[in-house]
């Protein structure tokens, strides 16, 4: 039996790297497990589990990359926040706009 590796192609590494560049060029908080961070350190965290996510074949798309690794914490399954200008929504559709955005503006 053959078992499918996730690859992520050039088309998902632009699009992963713009979202994080995105995260962290932001200003506004993230929120993990009720606690929360700068842009930075959010930027940083999604880099350490998009790492593994791809050591591990389950990226494929940044479709994959908000789903598994900007959508929740893997230990407690709570969703991540972010709060721009006090308007606070779930991280994974902050970023799937950004995304959408992103495809839009490609010629």
């Amino acid at each position: 039996m053959t078992t499918a590796r996730a690859e992520l192609d050039a088309t998902g590494q632009q699009e992963v790297a713009a979202l994080l560049a995105y995260v962290g060029g932001s200003h506004c908080a993230f929120i993990r497990n009720g606690k929360a961070y700068g842009a930075a350190d959010a930027k940083s965290h999604l880099q350490y589990k998009l790492k593994y996510l791809l050591q591990e074949h389950k990226v494929s798309s940044a479709e994959d990359f908000i789903a598994l690794a900007a959508t929740e914490s893997s230990m407690s399954g709570k969703p991540y926040l972010v709060n721009c200008d006090g308007v606070e929504q779930p991280s994974a559709d902050w970023l799937k706009d950004e995304l959408r955005r992103l495809r839009a503006a490609q010629p």
